[in-house]
């Protein structure tokens, strides 16, 4: 995705930038420059930024140690050391959480949370469709009916609003996903939850440190899970936790996680019960311990270039930033703005996202309408879904999703930035809003170019 100068325009752009120290006598060189950087890269002009961005995962040389000292141990197996422990006592310190469970990953915390809930074969979970497809999946392979509440536009979250029509007798939990590390609306989510007996799992595999009302994202249901992917902002290649406040439950957890093992309070049938082997290594947990307060300043850093990006952005006619609810804070795994064709003389969205990757700012559209692309086909068409669910059910869930007006809107019009551009300089963030500008002040060109 790093934009490149071809040569021919890097010594013309050379040439340009240094007639004016070299004293040369054509004078046009410099304005030729300048009528080309003002022309989009798209057309043959000079790209705003011909530099990279901060790379991702990053390390440093200093975590080395406490890595080296696990892998010299040879402890290494979860049941034989304590570095996991360490970690998941820092982590839910630093959410204000009871308890951290550490997981093999953010998908093997979903499926734990969800089986520790209760969520069976033939039960149904009303989740957000806008989301990367493990969500889809955690429910699935529980042999359950991931029900899609509507996104809402503004926010790109799902609509608390939309939820209700969506329960039924077999709804077992609302798992409302923080995409792209901005809280869900929880306060009306746990309303019906409560009024409906519904386990609530909160999707914060994107959200570390993201906060709603003075609280931080997976502290708000009965269970929370994070993702420590090598994308992450807390990586460790793959990993994953399960947090939450009741000691009942993430013993419950804990046993799953690791064989069915008997845990705590949870006895299950005197020893073993079901469960599957989840675990972390003690490794990861050395690299996430190591990078804790880089999680902290890097949160701060993003949020600061994301809101001076927010403010500037909503005053470009056809760019809307995403609206967060009230008293909440994002994390930025990505960072969304909606995008108005009509705004752009027509451009279209794809044009649009290709042309502000030829000025060198890098982003993509990220998600679409998933639920059309077979992996639910594939579901309700098998035998073991024919005996769960009735055949006149599966027909109106499989019609149910011409309904996702909302998130339609969504898939269509949505741009995002990844995480690690929000790590540059506050310069750099002014090379963003350079760019927009350019594609929009050209946009009529743009848009009947081939």
């Amino acid at each position: 995705m790093k934009n490149q100068l071809t040569r021919r325009r890097f010594i013309r752009h050379a040439a340009a930038g240094s007639a004016a120290v070299t004293l040369l006598s054509a004078r046009q060189a410099p304005l030729a420059f300048a009528a080309e950087a003002a022309k989009p890269a798209l057309l043959g002009g000079v790209p705003v930024r011909q530099g990279g961005w901060p790379s991702w995962p990053t390390w440093r040389e200093q975590w080395e140690p406490a890595v080296l000292k696990v892998l010299r141990s040879r402890k290494w197996f979860r049941g034989s050391g304590e570095t996991i422990a360490e970690f998941e006592a820092a982590y839910a310190q630093l959410l204000g959480a009871k308890r951290c469970l550490a997981t093999a990953s953010g998908t093997t915390a979903l499926l734990t949370s969800l089986h520790v809930m209760d969520v069976d074969a033939g039960d149904e979970v009303i989740v957000s469709p806008y989301t990367f497809i493990a969500t889809y999946n955690a429910v699935l392979l529980n042999n359950a009916l991931p029900v899609f509440a509507d996104t809402d536009p503004a926010s790109l979250t799902m609509d608390p609003a939309s939820i209700e029509s969506r329960i039924t007798d077999r709804t077992r939990a609302i798992l409302p996903v923080h995409i792209y590390g901005m809280p869900c609306d929880m306060d009306p989510i746990n309303a019906i939850a409560k009024k409906h007996k519904l386990a609530v799992i909160e999707d914060a595999c994107q959200a570390w440190l993201a906060e709603y009302k003075g609280r931080k994202c997976g502290t708000l249901g009965d269970l929370g899970c994070f993702s420590f992917q090598e994308s992450k902002h807390l990586p460790s290649g793959e990993g994953g936790a399960v947090t939450g406040n009741s000691d009942e439950l993430l013993d419950r957890c804990t046993a799953f996680h690791n064989c069915g093992r008997a845990t705590g309070s949870f006895k299950g049938n005197g020893y073993f019960t079901r469960g599957s082997n989840y675990r972390m290594q003690h490794f990861q947990a050395a690299i996430l311990t190591q990078q804790l307060e880089k999680l902290v300043t890097d949160t701060a850093h993003r949020r600061e270039n994301a809101d001076y990006l927010s403010a500037q952005l909503k005053q470009i006619p056809g760019i809307q930033p995403a609206r967060l609810p009230e008293n909440s804070r994002a994390v930025w795994h990505l960072f969304p703005f909606r995008y108005d064709a009509q705004q752009f003389n027509g451009l279209g969205r794809d044009k649009f996202i290709r042309a502000l990757n030829a000025e060198g700012v890098p982003c993509s559209s990220v998600y679409h309408e998933q639920y059309f692309d077979g992996i639910l086909d594939e579901a309700i068409n098998s035998r073991g879904f024919k005996r769960l669910f009735s055949a006149e059910r599966l027909k109106a869930y499989r019609e149910s999703f011409q309904e996702l007006k909302g998130n339609r809107q969504v898939c269509a019009t949505t741009v995002a930035m990844t995480q690690n551009m929000l790590l540059a300089e506050r310069s750099d963030m002014n090379q963003i809003l350079e760019a927009v500008r350019k594609i929009q002040a050209h946009s009529a060109a743009l848009a009947k170019s081939a």
